[in-house]
């Protein structure tokens, strides 16, 4: 079993590498490999899409490395293949996001992505550790309670067009959605190898996920 983390030179994998290199390890899931071959994209048992930066600028790179997003694409929804997309790789699941412009998402899960508006003494970027609140059970959620830590980094927020697709939220200023899922499908806008323990739990229920 090989989960492929999808390198598209869009922010640093080693912390994620490392992660789930650790829990794929303890939970017996085979191995992990960063790769930006569109090959082993399509014979991934799990894919994972990271991003750090800006909506469009991680689309852009993600499209300019040619074949991958085919290949993830096809995997993911004729395979089955379990996904999670992470901050930036999160966000490009909506169907469009307004980071400067509008830029199309893969609309996998419908909605946009849009500013945090500041106010209430909230500062933007939303950058630090803030409390989850659980919407709806789900397998990456097992262990994971409302009033668990997440740590944040970002400015533009998922506003999910079905709430029954929204898995998690945290507050600050307003409901700032924190997970998404659907079918095989979920996203998180926290960074789970930054979360420390919760986010190994929910990296090693990921691997462990058979939808």
């Amino acid at each position: 079993m090989t989960t492929v983390l999808i390198d598209y030179e869009s922010g640093n994998l080693h912390s994620a590498e490392k992660a789930f290199q650790r829990m794929a390890s303890e939970v017996g899931a085979g191995e992990v490999v960063v790769t930006s071959d569109p090959e082993v994209v399509a014979r991934a048992d799990r894919i994972v899409l990271p991003g750090d930066g800006a909506f469009p600028a991680c689309r852009q790179a993600l499209f300019d490395h040619r074949g991958i997003f085919e290949a993830m694409d096809k995997a993911v929804h004729e395979r089955g293949v379990p996904f999670m997309g992470i901050c930036i790789g999160m966000q490009m699941l909506a169907t469009r996001g307004l980071e400067y412009e509008v830029t199309p998402g893969f609309d996998w899960i419908g909605g946009e992505v849009v500013a945090i508006e500041p106010g209430l003494g909230k500062k933007v970027p939303h950058m630090g550790w803030n409390d989850l609140v659980i919407d709806h059970p789900h397998p990456v959620l097992d262990g994971i309670t409302t009033g668990d830590h997440a740590y944040f980094v970002h400015s533009y927020h998922f506003r999910v067009a079905d709430p029954a697709h929204r898995l998690a939220y945290c507050e600050y200023g307003e409901e700032i959605t924190a997970i998404v899922g659907r079918d095989n499908i979920v996203g998180t806008q926290f960074h789970p190898e930054k979360s420390q323990a919760n986010g190994l739990k929910l990296i090693a229920n990921f691997l462990s996920w058979s939808p």
